[in-house]
């Protein structure tokens, strides 16, 4: 497998479906009258992002979802609605963001020397190698509570991942907190098969950055994902926000080496096995897919209900017991063809189809696009 092609696929989808890296950049509505800036070429544009140097900034960020998927507990900014974060970034490779939800929060912090991922609802310290988040990959079968990357960088990957599938132009210029930017459009070229109409970034005109990101589908004027700025800062920000000290009683984890953990990797392994996770495909038609053993799912929710994060997977009734395929077709429809038969479910951004014999496949595609590709699962 090219793992490289995957961690760019995936931060692809992971954006474009709201949960790419930190599924961060909000869109706010612009302020004051569109600035007059000088004429660019959407090349050129592309080109400067793609090579823009790092900047110190620090600011707000809102993120309005409407993806039409159920509620993610404790991670309010990937679920249907609106909810806020906070990040800051020296420009060389300090880097702090705070995701809040509800009466707790995570933190992510990187001081230069190590990255810290604090959880304060559940106590718990992460620590991990200086450049963790800049490095981060979200690869199937990989660390299954992965580091989120810097937004960033991440919105410039998808950009240079989908450009050569793409009508690129730049769609005039607008204001995202109160700076000036170019709005740069990634259309679908007619050849490709998705159910994303286009995706808009508002370009800072000065430091060449995305400041926001909106995704719209087929058949809608609404936004089904909002992500950016609503406030920011530029310049150097205060050096106390990038250090990190982990509150007392907190359990502090340490991986013995670079990458997963055992627990992370057990917890992979227990969902994929030994499967090759495959990318179908190229693009906007872009496939991932892989083999889910037997009883993989409910394995882990059987994990999940004795370490008391129940949460989503439990069955509320007799014995508080799982029926994970039971959940699965309240969330979806059940399809069937030459292929064998499964559950298919929708959102707004695309969907998950779900074979009975465990092959799965996701993508922001039709649900013709996603019966192919479950038909070439190994």
């Amino acid at each position: 497998m090219n793992r490289r092609r995957v961690t760019v696929v995936a931060a692809a989808v992971g954006v474009v479906a709201g949960a790419g890296g930190l599924g961060l950049l909000a869109m706010p509505a612009g302020a004051g009258p569109a600035p007059v800036l000088p004429d660019v070429s959407a090349e050129a544009l592309v080109e400067s992002v793609l090579n823009a140097k790092p900047a110190a900034f620090g600011g707000s960020v809102e993120v309005n979802n409407d993806l039409g998927i159920p509620a993610i507990a404790g991670v309010p900014q990937l679920s249907d609605g609106a909810s806020k974060v906070r990040m800051w970034t020296d420009g060389q490779g300090r880097v702090r963001v705070q995701l809040p939800s509800g009466d707790s929060e995570r933190a992510f912090v990187d001081d230069g020397q190590t990255a810290w991922l604090w959880d304060s609802a559940e106590q718990t310290v992460k620590k991990l190698p200086h450049g963790a988040f800049e490095h981060a990959k979200p690869e199937l079968g990989g660390d299954a509570q992965a580091v989120p990357a810097d937004p960033v960088t991440v919105s410039r990957q998808v950009v240079a991942a989908i450009q050569q599938y793409s009508d690129v132009t730049v769609d005039g210029t607008a204001r995202v907190a109160n700076r000036p930017v170019y709005e740069l459009v990634l259309t679908p070229k007619p050849t490709e098969k998705t159910v994303l109409r286009e995706v808009r970034v508002a370009i800072d005109s000065e430091l060449r950055v995305p400041l926001r990101v909106a995704v719209l589908t087929n058949g809608t004027d609404a936004p089904a994902v909002q992500v950016g700025f609503s406030e920011l800062n530029v310049g150097p920000q205060d050096a106390s926000l990038f250090a990190f000290t982990p509150p007392a009683g907190a359990k502090v984890t340490e991986p013995e080496q670079q990458g997963p953990s055992a627990d992370d990797k057990a917890a992979a392994e227990k969902l994929f096995g030994e499967a090759n996770p495959q990318v179908i495909g190229e693009g906007w038609d872009v496939v991932l897919a892989a083999r889910v053993p037997q009883g993989a799912l409910a394995g882990l929710a059987d994990e999940q209900k004795q370490n008391g994060r129940e949460g989503r997977w439990q069955q509320r009734g007799q014995g508080g017991d799982v029926d994970v395929q039971g959940l699965l077709k309240q969330l979806g429809k059940q399809v069937s063809g030459s292929w064998g038969s499964g559950t298919l479910i929708t959102a707004r951004v695309g969907g998950v189809l779900i074979a009975d014999d465990g092959r799965v496949a996701v993508g922001a595609v039709p649900e013709q696009v996603l019966v192919d590709a479950i038909g070439q699962v190994k």
